[in-house]
């Protein structure tokens, strides 16, 4: 099996900074963190086609992306507006209602839907603080879709951020728990230190498989950063058995469980795991049908592929990601002739600290309500 690819706080060649140590009631602390990569999907949207068309691994949900508008809603100023309702009709037919991210954007697939097969339109609304705006886009014509409010975003103090970790617990990540933990730390502490100081609330949802100890186990949105330290290093890595898990349902747990906050927050969820759902059990959620739960909501999930992820994981883990505007990171491993890299189809990566990369991710948020 390779080894996983440590990024040491004196490797530079990353152009990663090193973490920070992180003080607690204990001596300091200064973990060592695993390197990884990302892709945006959405950004390179031709290439991301092509991978679903010559994709012949295990079969996946199927759902139908090929024809994507972005949908950009925005203030007076010109600035984004996250959070405001989009709704997306055909006659008399609601296709699609949710929430814009916090680049104002949100995504719309009509050959996801039946309902659209006749179409040759769609009238698209946008509402915030009371203003609204409707119109009509031809179906085809331009795949960007853009609606100006009479209205701006503003924020009564700090921005209010919370992000929750959706961790594989299961004994195949036996191998890396520990320094996944020690990252999650580092993570915490370091967004808690940010700059712009945002109202910033941690949260866990730990899940394994069916016929294991539990499912899932919640760990609720907390704004003492001690406490949800305590919280990840009481995590242990036990149970599965078979490859898939129990994604499905831990997925639907973590978006409809914790106590989200509504209104004008940014609500992010990094997934961490190293096998696919279980698609073959009875009376269980469906990822595909969460993660449009998810857009719909404005709750931006990012897949982070551990050890042992196979094709059909990168697949939905990606489709997941992509569908709700997130990105597909992939931690790193050493080969037995000690290069670095993915058995993952993403072409061109550049490597960083998995801590360092998720704090950038998150930075990159904080930072689109002033774009």
């Amino acid at each position: 099996m390779p080894t996983l690819a440590i990024a040491e706080e004196s490797v530079s060649e990353a152009g990663v900074d090193s973490a920070p140590a992180m003080a607690g009631e204990d001596a300091p602390y200064r973990p060592v963190s695993l390197s990884a990569g990302e892709v945006d999907d959405n950004r390179q949207w031709e290439k991301y086609l092509e991978y679903l068309a010559e994709y012949q691994g295990p079969p996946a949900h199927e759902v139908d992306v090929s024809e994507r508008y972005i949908i950009t809603v925005r203030g007076s100023d010109g600035r984004p507006l996250p959070n405001a309702l989009v709704r997306v009709s055909y006659g008399e037919d609601t296709l699609f209602e949710g929430l814009t991210y916090v680049n104002g954007q949100t995504l719309f697939f009509p050959r996801a839907l039946q309902e659209t097969g006749s179409a040759e339109s769609f009238r698209v609304s946008a509402e915030k603080d009371g203003v609204s705006l409707s119109l009509d886009f031809p179906r085809g014509a331009e795949t960007d879709w853009e609606l100006t409010l009479d209205a701006t975003a503003s924020y009564d103090g700090d921005v209010p951020l919370d992000v929750l970790f959706l961790l594989d617990s299961t004994g195949s990540m036996a191998d890396e728990i520990d320094r996944i933990k020690d990252t999650l730390l580092s993570i915490s502490a370091r967004i808690s230190d940010l700059p712009s100081q945002p109202d910033l609330r941690l949260g866990m949802v730990s899940y394994r498989d069916r016929g294991d100890e539990y499912v899932t186990r919640v760990f609720d949105f907390d704004a003492d950063a001690g406490r949800f330290s305590d919280t990840i290093r009481s995590v242990q890595a036990d149970g599965g058995g078979d490859e898939p898990e129990s994604l499905n349902e831990a997925l639907h747990v973590a978006l409809n469980e914790p106590d989200w906050r509504t209104g004008d927050a940014i609500r992010l969820v990094f997934l961490l795991a190293d096998a696919p759902p279980h698609l073959d059990y009875p009376q269980d959620y469906d990822y595909a049908e969460e993660m449009v739960e998810a857009r719909k909501r404005g709750i931006k999930i990012f897949s982070v592929a551990s050890s042992g992820l196979n094709q059909q994981g990168e697949y939905i883990f990606r489709q997941i990601a992509q569908h709700t505007m997130g990105r597909f990171i992939f931690i790193l491993y050493e080969s037995s002739g000690g290069g670095v890299g993915t058995p993952h189809d993403v072409g061109e990566y550049t490597i960083e600290r998995l801590d360092s990369l998720i704090v950038r991710l998150v930075e990159e948020e904080l930072a689109a309500l002033n774009e």
